[in-house]
């Protein structure tokens, strides 16, 4: 799978210079056996190098394959990571502040969806994050197309965090695939609709944000009570505020969220949540441009491992992505070929993942 266990180097600050390239880079070091070597982490953050929360994931990614590492300090812009083996287990990773422990499990799955057994692992830190896949989404949007390549993860919610507190958890099995390899599969379509509903969560706040949110997103989308809910949390999980949209479709479900705070009315946390919503409505593609970013690795993972090529749709292709798709290259023998189809139904990006070097 791997093109030939050199060292690779990467740039932290190419293309968008955060964090993704650390932790995708991680990933493939574990499922290849490559070794890596990164400088200018995070370059392009107004405070780079390695903050709590990627030290975590390196220190995870450390524990679970035995690696040798150099260089896993808080601030440090220069990083050596040498795999060993990657091992299945019981695992347990905690963030320590509100950063996000979803970035986290970002990082380990990948490998232990290619391990020798089960693993569980109890993560925690911050769950729902302004700029973090936050639980809801990695449960309905990513969770389904991980079993549709042919690994398990179950996600379970213990406790929601939120910035600045913290202290969510996270519990999540990983079921690795038989014969270790994932499925390659295409996504090219939403299906048809099955599901839309709004749900507020807004622990440690008086009732009357939750409902302001949702009054205002009914007004909007038009949608009736049933469609809209208050997420029952405990009052010690806040204070916090996140207002959600979830749209499920027979081949995809997409997740939609705003972050509520001091000096942003409740009419506007509905606004900016609606409008992500009416740009995925606005594109015929299966992915927003999140789980277009997402869905990327596990995919290329499929592609080197069967030889046999993979496809989807997105409404957005992100500088983000395409940074990702950048870092994953240099690890597998796949390309990633992008193009943008205009039809009277609407815009849509098409992703190809091929088999074969970049």
């Amino acid at each position: 799978m791997d093109k030939n266990n050199k060292l690779i180097e990467l740039d932290g600050s190419h293309g968008e210079g955060g964090g993704q390239i650390l932790r995708t880079a991680l990933a493939l070091s574990m499922c290849t056996g490559t070794p890596l070597r990164i400088d200018r982490i995070r370059a392009k953050r107004p405070k780079p190098g390695l903050m709590r929360q990627h030290l975590t994931c390196v220190l995870a990614a450390q524990e679970v394959c035995g690696a040798t590492v150099v260089g896993a300090e808080l601030g440090a812009q220069t990083l050596e990571f040498r795999p060993g083996r990657v091992h299945a287990g019981d695992y347990r990773f905690a963030v320590g502040t509100a950063g996000s422990c979803t970035l986290v499990l970002q990082t380990v799955l990948p490998p232990l969806m290619l391990a020798d057994g089960a693993s569980r692992l109890h993560l925690s830190g911050g769950t729902h994050n302004p700029m973090a896949p936050p639980f809801h989404f990695l449960q309905r949007s990513f969770a389904p197309l991980i079993r549709r390549a042919g690994a398990g993860l179950d996600l379970t919610l213990r406790r929601h965090g939120f910035f600045p507190a913290g202290g969510g958890e996270i519990d999540a099995v990983v079921t690795p695939t038989d014969g270790g390899r994932l499925r390659a599969f295409d996504l090219l379509e939403r299906g048809e609709p099955l599901e839309a509903f709004g749900e507020a969560l807004a622990p440690a706040l008086p009732r009357g944000v939750a409902e302001r949110e949702l009054e205002a997103l009914g007004r909007l989308t038009g949608w009736d009570s049933q469609q809209l809910r208050v997420v029952p949390a405990r009052q010690n999980e806040g204070p916090g505020n996140a207002l959600m949209l979830t749209l499920g479709h027979e081949q995809v479900t997409e997740v939609f969220i705003a972050f509520g705070e001091r000096g942003v009315t409740a009419e506007d946390v509905a606004r900016q949540v609606f409008a992500e919503l009416r740009a995925y409505q606005a594109s015929t593609g299966a992915a927003g441009p999140h789980l277009a970013d997402q869905l990327a690795l596990p995919l290329a993972l499929a592609v080197a491992g069967a030889g046999r090529p993979a496809a989807y749709t997105c409404t957005e292709l992100t500088e983000h992505s395409r940074t990702n798709f950048g870092v994953i290259e240099r690890f597998l023998d796949v390309r990633f070929d992008t193009r943008l189809e205009v039809s009277r139904a609407g815009k849509q990006w098409r992703v190809d993942v091929l088999p074969g070097a970049a």
